[in-house]
């Protein structure tokens, strides 16, 4: 089934809701990054999370960012997503392994450890938006779910799952995104509190067979749901061989005269998707000249 995520109101539009499946777009970042079962669990959850955020963007080049720091064995993660449902990242250390958890889960926050979460939002000003704050869990949706309420003044509620099967690969990937509107009466709220504080956990759901629909029906389906919009979604990266030289031109001369002397060809890694670029002794030339002519 191809990943797709929808949209949703309810309540009389005092309510706003999001839904994604994401099996093949977290499966595709972990082929990319060889990522162990933990780092693929925290990657995967961010990405899904990132492409949901990534699609309340409204202007059409706009990109928001997240980024995870923390003091665990992966370091951190990035994921940048767009306003076409594309989302794409990385874990500093993609193949850390730790113990599981004692109810046999996979250890995300052990993974990632304490400390910030930072979103970035780019929509074509002078200047990005950027909020950061202190992770509460390290588990991703709780700290996602803290970031829309401290810096965004948006009470939300954020569900994020990845399972990962035996052998590595994703089995179920997906998740969602509760918002409270201004203007939502506390019956609304208290009703959806209860719903929230009854839901199973997504990945359960997904293995189920629930659908992003059954989800949000699960949810918010007592309040009027109304689905506005369905979308596929994919992990995709924008990197080219043009950007990868334009990188190489930013270094200094030296550095690249020293690549030259040395004679060989070189390797450059995209961080977000892993492909890789060869550049030969006669590109590097080419790049030193332009350097020089600046």
């Amino acid at each position: 089934m191809q990943d797709y995520m929808i949209r949703a109101t309810a309540a009389d539009d005092s309510i706003r809701a999001f839904a994604a499946t994401t099996r093949q777009m977290v499966e595709d970042a972990r082929r990319a990054h060889y990522t162990t079962p933990v780092c693929t669990a925290a990657l995967g959850r961010l990405l899904t999370g990132g492409v949901m955020i990534g699609s309340m963007l409204k202007e059409d080049k706009a990109l928001v960012t997240i980024q995870i720091r923390g003091d665990g064995p992966a370091g951190g993660l990035t994921v940048t997503a767009d306003s076409h449902f594309h989302a794409k990242g990385y874990v500093n250390n993609p193949h850390v392994q730790i113990p599981l958890k004692p109810n046999g889960k996979l250890d995300v926050s052990g993974a990632i450890g304490k400390g910030t979460l930072t979103v970035i939002r780019d929509i074509g000003l002078k200047e990005p938006y950027v909020g950061t704050i202190q992770m509460p869990s390290a588990e991703i949706a709780e700290d996602l779910t803290l970031y829309f309420a401290e810096s965004e003044q948006i009470p939300s509620s954020v569900g994020l799952g990845v399972l990962v099967d035996r052998d590595w690969s994703v089995r179920q990937a997906g998740g969602f995104i509760l918002q409270l509107m201004p203007g939502a009466g506390d019956e609304v709220i208290d009703r959806l509190e209860k719903k929230i504080a009854g839901l199973r956990s997504v990945t359960d759901l997904l293995e189920q067979g629930m659908l992003p629909e059954d989800i949000l029906g699960e949810l918010i389906g007592d309040f009027g749901l109304q689905i506005t919009q369905k979308h596929e979604v994919s992990f995709a990266c924008s990197c080219s061989r043009e950007r990868i030289e334009k990188a190489l031109i930013s270094i200094g001369p030296e550095d690249v005269t020293e690549m030259i002397e040395e004679g060989k060809p070189i390797e450059v890694g995209c961080q977000f998707c892993g492909k890789q670029y060869r550049f030969g002794v006669e590109d590097l030339r080419r790049i030193l000249s332009f350097q020089k002519k600046k």
